[in-house]
């Protein structure tokens, strides 16, 4: 969940040459080197870190002039971070490859630098709400080295919320793990080498479902039962023959809650003795 050892070098050694460029242009703090730069305080870095954001233009002028002579992939690196992300998130999960940062409807998948992000929050705490800027870095997010935390409680309304939109964005393969992709690719699901065809069996168990009849002679509960095995089955079988039929999927849908309901009414009328 945080990036290597020598990425997290490597990020930091640019936005020091980054912020130190900012701070010699806007002539903020007096520090003539680099090296003094990236010694200075969390404070003295912080009111960089926001002319930096207010003058995004400056990242323009950094990779024209490369003062500190960057290679041209680091020159890369430096000029995506003009794709920033800033605001407030929540921190919704925290999973082996990254933490799920959620802003509004987005989803994003963010590493840590030094330390993993699992190592900043207390589990029990999840979600937590985070004032952070994220950035690309070689395919991945990250953000950028300050997070303010929020001592917000969330109710169970949200989290449940949270929760879905999380759900959501992962089932419909739109969690963002890079801002340097085309949303649109990263939003097309991915299609299986191959999938098994289910079909045979689906038909084989409707043919068998058909026999299943109730009558006056059985218990009040085979007739919704055996209608709840049919309709599912119907569903399933639109299912794996055209999952994108969503039209005919919530209809087949409607049947099975139809008749789970007749089933809950008989289950609810029974007297038992």
């Amino acid at each position: 969940m945080k990036l290597s050892e020598p990425d997290t070098k490597l990020f930091f050694e640019l936005m020091w040459a980054l912020q130190f460029y900012v701070n010699q242009k806007l002539k903020i703090h007096d520090v003539k080197r680099i090296d003094d730069y990236a010694d200075s305080t969390a404070g003295q870095k912080a009111t960089v870190r926001e002319a930096l954001y207010s003058n995004i233009e400056l990242i323009d002028s950094f990779v024209q002039e490369n003062p500190q002579n960057c290679s041209t992939a680091n020159l890369a690196i430096i000029s995506a971070w003009k794709q920033f992300i800033r605001g407030s998130f929540f921190i919704e999960r925290l999973l082996k490859k990254y933490a799920v940062f959620i802003q509004e409807k987005n989803v994003y998948g963010v590493l840590g630098l030094s330390q993993s992000i699992d190592q900043l929050i207390d589990p029990t705490d999840m979600p937590v709400y985070v004032d952070a800027v994220l950035l690309p870095f070689k395919g991945k997010i990250i953000y950028d080295g300050l997070m303010g935390f929020q001592n917000i409680y969330f109710g169970g309304g949200i989290r449940r919320s949270l929760k879905e939109t999380y759900m959501r964005a992962k089932q419909n393969n739109q969690i963002i793990d890079s801002l340097e992709k085309p949303k649109a690719a990263q939003q097309k699901k991915s299609t299986p080498r191959s999938l098994k065809n289910w079909m045979p069996e689906l038909e084989e168990l409707a043919k068998r479902a058909k026999a299943l009849k109730g009558s006056l002679d059985h218990p009040a509960i085979y007739t919704p039962a055996f209608s709840l095995v049919k309709a599912s089955i119907e569903f399933a079988q639109i299912a794996a023959s055209d999952e994108t039929d969503q039209e005919g999927l919530h209809k087949a849908l409607n049947k099975v809650r139809r008749a789970y309901k007749k089933s809950s009414t008989v289950l609810h009328r029974e007297e038992y003795w």
